[in-house]
């Protein structure tokens, strides 16, 4: 349900819906204000899979309430000693000083004896006002808390907390004999703190109207505010590992050498800005090639979680999601794309950093405002209440369609527990795939109306270890870059002749398709061609995405199916001889694979046909769909030259499929001198 704060935000808001939207003039500078929390509650989801990872159990769990809608349990907070906060005028600010004692907890077992966070406490870190640390009865801190997403709510009468990440201290990292755990998300957190003001009075936050993409910017002719949010920064944690989905009894990972072949899950914490223009191009993503928008005049973004209501600029709960992928190069060279996760549904806005409009100037945490940050953490992306199937977005647009999803299967406009477990919708990489050749992290923002997709992802080089009898751990290595990882496989302005990366762009999409033809010095090339599917999908929807209209059933806006391709191509001249041929998905089941085709001049890979599909859905089986990379590789007794492919689209429409120049083997000159006759 929103908060007080957040209806009344809505009724002032309902004005910028559309049309011109003019900029609030500045409001004079408001002194942050202290204010003291004196009761409250903490929740808590545990990720216990981790927690037996580490040789640790939850042995006591005291004073706690029942599980709420999103699983968190709850333990009551003291109203006393009180914990201080400083607010401005827009929002929370920082953590001042005092603390705030719990009404029971957790006791935990660990290898070296109990753990016992029993009434234990909250208080601020020093020298870091945004991050508190859970410290024990005797005042020692073994967990902290940190990538906090907070709200001022009930007219400043609540501060709350939606999530953050509860993080294994450095000093329990060395008692449990396993120092690279430290700073690892053990659980998600939420607190809700009832505050009261130091001097009896609230401040009353300001901010101004939102600037809405493509609306007007009144006095610049022409101009149009433009919304192009940016990956500011992200890593990478191990969350779990299971020998088998589904698993029951002894579950626990034996490496990349042991006699399962594991599933292992990866989940980032990921960082955006909104762009700082207004009238001048300025970085947003210091040094970053990418990092300068080319949108002069930024945009508010909607923030809106989902189910909360009918908002505007789209008349529904428009809200970001985030994607992330990981990728191995091999020895060879070869690109694959051996890990993806489902969506993660943004619902909360922090507004960091924010500058003071035009716009709504982050005073609202359901509006992304100019130059604002905002961070979700490595717990909260691994959300089972967030997380959902990329089938459901239409993803050229992000347009979520609530109806007919997990979390409203039957259509009736009210939200359903999504029926997700620890493993779903999770990037999930085999054990078998963590070793051997390089990798890199991928992690997406799809923002509606962004009007630049590759500065809203990032990618950097990571690496996996697996010590002793583990758990996986993986290092974040250095650069981090923006754009997508492909780019990093082979440059988009690659000067080198035996290279492409092209893309395909239209109304429906973008695509990327990257070529390496590598001399293997006896007569031979070897062909990897890499196809990258941003954001294609040749969608059948019924319904609006609006959500005026929803009491008429029928107008509920379902996806039917959000298919990108199932077919790619290549020529293949005379004399052109074959062999090697590969076929890669990234997952290790082959009887999903695409099958290969060699004839009437050309090289070409079909997806798997789906003999009873379901009505108005294409019958194919694993298609190239979006935030999905397929590879393509063979070896061919010829050199390269331009040359086109095809990608054929899964649905029906026009084009049937769309090209793309980049490089293939050339004809066999032998055979061209006989094709004319001449010896």
């Amino acid at each position: 349900m929103f908060s007080k704060f957040v209806r009344l935000a809505f009724l002032a808001l309902m004005g910028a819906a559309a049309g011109t939207v003019a900029a609030a003039p500045p409001t004079a500078p408001v002194e942050p204000q202290v204010w003291t929390a004196l009761g409250g509650d903490l929740g808590f989801i545990w990720n216990e899979d981790l927690l037996a990872d580490l040789g640790v159990t939850l042995e006591e769990r005291a004073g706690l309430g029942q599980p709420d809608r999103r699983g968190f349990v709850a333990v009551d907070l003291r109203s006393q000693g009180g914990l201080q906060f400083a607010v401005n005028a827009l929002n929370f600010e920082r953590f001042v000083g005092g603390r705030l004692a719990l009404r029971g907890g957790f006791r935990l077992k660990s290898p070296d004896g109990a753990l016992s966070l029993i009434d234990a406490a909250l208080q601020p870190r020093a020298n870091d006002p945004l991050t508190l640390e859970l410290v024990d009865a005797n005042g020692k801190a073994w967990f902290y808390m940190d990538r906090l997403m907070y709200a001022v709510s009930d007219d400043g009468r609540q501060l709350q907390v939606r999530t953050m990440d509860l993080r294994i201290h450095a000093d329990l990292a060395s008692r449990l004999g396993r120092p690279q755990v430290a700073g690892w998300a053990i659980a998600q957190m939420r607190m809700h703190l009832d505050v009261v003001a130091q001097n009896g009075t609230y401040i009353v936050r300001g901010g101004g109207s939102p600037v809405w993409p493509n609306t007007d910017v009144p006095g610049v002719p022409g101009a149009k505010y433009q919304a192009d949010v940016f990956m500011l920064a992200f890593d990478a944690q191990y969350s779990r590992c299971t020998r088998t989905l589904g698993c029951s009894g002894t579950c626990t990972c034996d490496g990349p050498a042991g006699a399962t072949d594991g599933h292992a899950v990866f989940t980032p914490s990921s960082t955006l800005r909104n762009n700082v223009n207004n009238g001048a191009a300025a970085e947003t993503v210091t040094g970053d090639p990418l990092g300068t928008s080319s949108a002069l005049y930024s945009a508010d973004v909607a923030w809106w979680e989902k189910f909360s209501g009918t908002f505007p600029p789209y008349d529904n709960d428009q809200h970001p999601n985030l994607i992330w992928n990981l990728y191995r190069t091999d020895a060879e060279g070869r690109i694959d794309q051996v890990g993806r996760s489902g969506v993660k549904h943004a619902f909360l806005t922090t507004n960091i950093g924010c500058s003071s409009g035009p716009g709504s100037g982050g005073s609202n945490s359901q509006i992304l405002g100019r130059s604002c940050s905002d961070t979700y953490g490595t717990s909260n992306n691994d959300s089972n209440s967030d997380l959902g199937p990329r089938s459901e977005i239409v993803p050229n647009g992000d347009a979520w369609a609530r109806c007919g999803s997990i979390y409203d299967p039957d259509c009736n406009l009210s939200e359903n527990s999504s029926g997700n477990t620890n493993y779903s919708q999770r990037l999930i990489v085999r054990e078998s795939q963590l070793s051997g050749g390089t990798f890199r992290f991928e992690s997406w923002y799809i923002v509606r109306d962004d009007i630049d997709i590759y500065n809203t992802m990032a990618s950097r080089p990571v690496t996996f270890n697996y010590n002793g009898s583990g758990p996986w751990s993986i290092s974040n290595g250095t650069p981090t870059r923006l754009g997508p990882a492909i780019n990093q496989w082979v440059p988009a302005n690659t000067a080198d002749p035996n290279q492409r990366n092209v893309e395909i762009a239209n109304a429906e999409g973008h695509t990327r398709v990257a070529v390496k033809a590598r001399d293997l010095g006896n007569g031979t090339w070897r062909y990897d061609y890499a196809v990258m599917n941003f954001d294609f999908a040749r969608a059948s929807t019924t319904g609006t995405p609006g959500y005026s209209d929803d009491g008429t059933p029928a107008q509920r806006f379902r996806i039917v199916h959000n298919y990108g391709y199932d077919a790619f191509s290549l020529p293949l001249p005379a004399g052109v001889v074959v062999s090697g041929i590969e076929f890669s998905d990234g997952d290790l089941d082959t009887a999903n694979d695409w099958t290969v085709a060699n004839g009437a001049g050309s090289l070409s890979w079909t997806a798997p046909v789906n003999a009873s599909p379901a009505p108005g859905v294409p019958a194919v089986l694993n298609p190239l769909n979006w935030g999905t990379l397929f590879r393509f590789s063979f070896i061919a007794n010829s050199a390269p030259v331009a040359a086109d492919i095809d990608l054929h689209v899964a649905q029906s429409g026009s084009p049937a499929s769309y090209a793309a120049t980049v490089i293939a083997p050339a004809a066999v000159l032998a055979d061209l001198i006989f094709e004319d006759d001449f010896e």
